[in-house]
């Protein structure tokens, strides 16, 4: 019988402003003891009905709220808080929490929102969100959700492309999705692939040859990854306006993800595993692979033709290399694009690219970080943003004047074939096309020109022919 526990590999719950990992059922059956990574806080207060917690600071600072009174902790106190007593926390911290449970168990009652967290201005009233919670609801340790959306998914996958087309199934599977992205675990990932969307590409393409010969032009890459994406980015100009001088800034949150784009170097018999999840963008941690797996696998390789792999590389027994060629004008960093300072760090562009990483934030966050990554966006700039969730895209585009790019719009929503094929599965799946929409430009489009404005006016120019400000000696994780 064992008496020694292990930090589980995957997340175990999952709050706007936390997550968190239980360690299970433990010989002592009244004591519960979890492993809390706090990035802002609880977003509510709440009152536990049935056991006491305590707290204690590992790492970070911040404070807690108990019976109406403010007090700030910091590593190596111990915060107790009594069964019944209205309390909440807010800061980044490290904690470790012992809920010690009386009678049957806990019943956990959320009062108010803590505005630390959610901010002054609630998105929805507290009551709104209780078919979140009952999503999430477990019955013995098992999700009752999970087991009906397991069972939608296998009879899913046989249905013919016709049938999926008609529009009562096309609304159930987007019920099933949101359900998914409810219940769906969050986390970060290094897998992508080189050309991963052509047609996209195609539209850059078409952008840049709108250039006067000489220009300058300016792109920022943001959640780079590994550098698949953004090679392929400098490919497209480079083959398109080879006469245009490209200055490329590729930003990561990640310093391993960046170091490895940077080297250029992709290994032609890697695996790429996916277990180990550590869920969290702001926390800067990724998918970890397992041991003897490499950071990035060979299916990187697999959108590319023969003729593309030679443009693209100097082919060697184990690995590829990118060409010098490819490598010109571009800048790798460390940086978090939700941070209110990054317009004045790196300037205006006249390209942003921001895909395949909101959506793994909760949607709250995820529109507040694509508001500030639109303010990189130089006048009559143009920002692409795939991999989001389609009503938060389409909200920032309404309110801040973009206007939908109609070129190639339908060829772009279907060119990753991986997040077409993900719909209604996983979180990250993007939905059908649906022409009857009177939106359906907006609400599909995945690149937009942002148009002048005055938040434009006072936002700092940029030399593309320099380093972004601070990018060289600031690496900021989230």
């Amino acid at each position: 019988m064992s008496y020694i526990y292990e930090l589980p590999k995957s997340v175990s719950f999952r709050g706007k402003g936390l997550f968190g990992y239980s360690f299970g059922r433990m010989h002592s059956k009244d004591l519960e003891v979890l492993y809390v990574e706090s990035e802002t806080g609880h977003d509510t207060f709440m009152i536990c009905k049935g056991s006491t917690r305590v707290y204690y600071i590992l790492a970070g600072d911040g404070s807690f709220t108990i019976e109406g009174r403010e007090c700030r902790v910091s590593p190596g106190l111990l915060v107790e808080c009594p069964a019944g007593v209205e309390y909440s926390y807010s800061g980044r911290m490290t904690m470790l929490t012992f809920c010690k449970r009386r009678g049957f168990g806990r019943k956990d009652k959320f009062t108010k929102w803590n505005p630390a967290v959610v901010g002054q201005d609630a998105p929805k009233p507290l009551d709104e969100f209780l078919m979140t919670r009952l999503v999430r609801k477990r019955v013995f340790g098992k999700s009752p959700t999970n087991a009906f959306l397991k069972v939608n998914y296998r009879v899913w996958r046989h249905l013919p492309s016709s049938f999926v087309g008609l529009r009562p199934i096309e609304s159930y599977g987007r019920f099933l999705h949101a359900l998914t992205r409810i219940q769906g675990d969050r986390a970060q990932a290094h897998n992508t692939f080189f050309l991963r969307n052509r047609p996209g590409l195609d539209l850059i393409q078409r952008l840049v040859k709108r250039k006067k010969t000489g220009d300058t032009v300016r792109v920022a890459v943001l959640a780079c990854s590994t550098g698949a994406e953004v090679y392929s980015i400098a490919w497209a100009i480079r083959t398109a306006r080879p006469d245009l001088k490209l200055v490329i800034l590729a930003l990561d949150v990640a310093q391993e993800a960046v170091d490895f784009g940077e080297r250029g170097v992709y290994p032609l018999h890697g695996k790429l595993v996916h277990s180990g999840s550590r869920d969290q963008m702001a926390g800067g941690r990724w998918r970890v692979p397992e041991p003897g797996s490499s950071l990035v696998g060979s299916e990187v390789f697999e959108r590319m033709t023969d003729a593309e792999k030679t443009e693209f590389f100097d082919i060697h027994e184990d690995a590829a290399v990118i060409r010098p060629w490819l490598r010109e004008g571009i800048q790798w960093g460390v940086a978090d694009v939700r941070e209110a300072g990054i317009v004045d760090r790196l300037g205006l562009q006249d390209i942003v690219v921001a895909s395949n990483f909101l959506c793994h934030m909760e949607q709250a966050e995820a529109e507040q970080c694509l508001r500030n990554i639109g303010r990189l966006v130089d006048s009559h700039g143009f920002i692409f943003v795939a991999g989001v969730d389609l009503d938060v895209r389409q909200k920032v585009a309404t309110d801040l004047g973009w206007t939908p790019a109609p070129e190639l719009l339908a060829e772009i929503h279907d060119g990753d074939s991986c997040l077409r094929e993900q719909w209604p599965y996983l979180y990250g799946g993007l939905e059908p096309l649906n022409k009857r929409r009177k939106d359906w430009q907006m609400h599909y489009a995945a690149a937009f020109q942002v148009g002048p404005s005055k938040e434009n006016d006072k936002r700092p120019n940029y030399d593309g022919a320099t380093s972004p400000r601070g990018l060289e000696t600031q690496n900021t994780r989230a």
